[in-house]
């Protein structure tokens, strides 16, 4: 059997999508699995991107909606990011970041603190999102070991949340069966309500819910201890979460009260990092906030390479610097940890965005909104909400209700395979759809995925009326 499915390395890009199936069904193990179908499972193939388009197995041309994992910012098949990977390799492919450096990685460092918010000055290079986010827990933690304060570790993060999938950073997940099955580090974690609107009291004005998680969120420290918080952990948009978009004036009032109470506020923009929301970053220019930490990964390089990283604060480091402990040593380290080429790659990608892509989703975002918008008046959408070029569209039985259709909680991935059919990959999470598609979309790609969006939620609403799961 073994011998049987060997494909040589020379033929895997002309390989049939039936082999790519069958080896994936023999030896590929799938990223969030279920039990009964681990080991055993062929996800949708895809074999090639362009612009904003992707191709599937059948040939069939797609329009990327989730921009791959909120990463595609500048699209598919750029030859200049082709390119420099390939003038990198040749020229360094690798080098150990244990006792040696490189240019690219020092240079995209000092671009990276030029455009972050504050006195975030220096940058630790990971290999993606989770790391980024375990690197800046575990750095929280050695700098209260440094400073004398090993009880000032616990973590606070908020239901709805999503920070990857390393051990700590799974840890904050406040998503709906992320935990279910899993074991984390709970004994560090304090959760928090989350900032959704759209699920407040219905009596409850958006003032008075600013004010209900600004007051959980002091009482929170006041009852557990600001001795023993160590940091607040959040995005500015909950992305995985179904695009939270805070309430304005929220993130500011948190900022402070970590301030009042030596809380390190680390701002998880692993999704709103480099363009999603028109700027490289979206905590000091769209949101109004100064940060201890930054993590990024995703659209640092487009996702053509994994890279990503933690941002610290000058005056973190210059506390550690004047410590009594000047031999205290920070253990943590990746062995891809500044990879030359995913740094020039990211240099790269930044030329990109600064050339025009970020000015171009500033302009678009706001047709981007109102035409997804337009969606509400389907009755089978409770809301559609977003920022930038990042947007939920909710799907609820009852408007009143909220009701998230409890008879049938696959209903985004119904209207997924609709929107297959019809040209466009949707990202389905439980009840809602997910759009961020490439920076690049032009109005007329908008217009084209919001059609297609909208006929394959009706052709849903039938379904369901003829299953009789619901009425509308």
């Amino acid at each position: 059997m073994a011998a049987q499915s060997k494909i040589k390395a020379s033929e895997l890009i002309d390989a049939g999508d039936d082999d790519a199936v069958e080896l994936a069904k023999r030896h590929l193990l799938q990223p969030w699995p279920y039990a009964g179908s681990v080991g055993n499972e062929a996800r949708a193939l895809i074999g090639e991107g362009h612009g904003i388009y992707i191709t599937d197995a059948s040939g069939k041309r797609l329009i990327d909606g989730p921009a791959g994992m909120w990463c595609i910012n500048v699209g598919h098949r750029r030859e200049e990011l082709a390119k420099v990977m390939y003038d990198q390799a040749m020229a360094l492919s690798y080098n150990t970041p244990w006792y040696t450096m490189n240019a690219p990685s020092a240079e995209l460092a000092r671009r990276i603190a030029d455009a972050a918010p504050g006195d975030l000055s220096h940058t630790f290079f990971t290999t993606g999102g989770s790391s980024a986010v375990e690197t800046a827990l575990r750095f929280m933690q050695f700098y209260n070991n440094v400073r004398g304060r090993p009880e000032k570790k616990l973590i606070l993060s908020r239901g709805g949340a999503y920070h990857g999938s390393t051990y700590l950073s799974a840890s904050l997940n406040g998503r709906p069966r992320d935990r279910d099955w899993m074991d984390g580090a709970d004994d560090l974690v304090v959760k928090l309500s989350s900032p959704d609107p759209f699920r407040r009291p219905k009596e409850m004005s958006i003032a008075a819910f600013i004010d209900f998680l600004v007051d959980q969120f002091r009482d929170t420290v006041a009852r557990v201890g600001a001795e023993r918080i160590g940091a607040f952990v959040g995005e500015p948009v909950q992305a995985s979460g179904g695009v939270i978009v805070p309430p304005d004036g929220y993130l500011k009032r948190i900022r402070e009260i970590c301030r009042e109470n030596d809380i390190l506020y680390v701002s998880d923009e692993v999704v709103t990092g480099f363009g999603r929301l028109g700027h490289i970053f979206a905590s000091g220019d769209v949101f109004g906030i100064d940060p201890d930490m930054i993590t990024f990964a995703k659209g640092v390089t487009s996702g053509y390479f994994p890279l990503g990283g933690v941002i610290i604060s000058e005056r973190l480091l210059e506390e550690l610097r004047r410590s009594n402990h000047p031999d205290a040593l920070f253990g943590h380290g990746l062995t891809y940890t500044s990879h030359p080429i995913g740094c020039a790659v990211a240099l790269k990608n930044l030329d990109l965005l600064e050339e025009g892509v970020l000015a171009h989703t500033r302009e678009i975002a706001a047709y981007f909104q109102a035409r997804l918008k337009t969606l509400e008046e389907l009755p089978l959408v409770g809301e559609v909400r977003g920022v930038g070029l990042m947007a939920c569209v909710e799907c609820v039985a009852d408007r009143d209700s909220k009701d998230p259709l409890q008879l049938d909680k696959n209903v985004g991935k119904r209207i997924d395979v609709h929107c297959h059919e019809l040209g466009l990959l949707v990202r389905p999470l439980i009840n809602m759809c997910v759009m961020s598609p490439p920076l690049i979309i032009s109005r007329e790609q908008v217009d084209d995925m919001v059609a297609i969006l909208r006929e394959g939620i009706s052709r849903t609403m039938d379904d369901l009326r003829k299953e009789g799961v619901w009425r509308g």
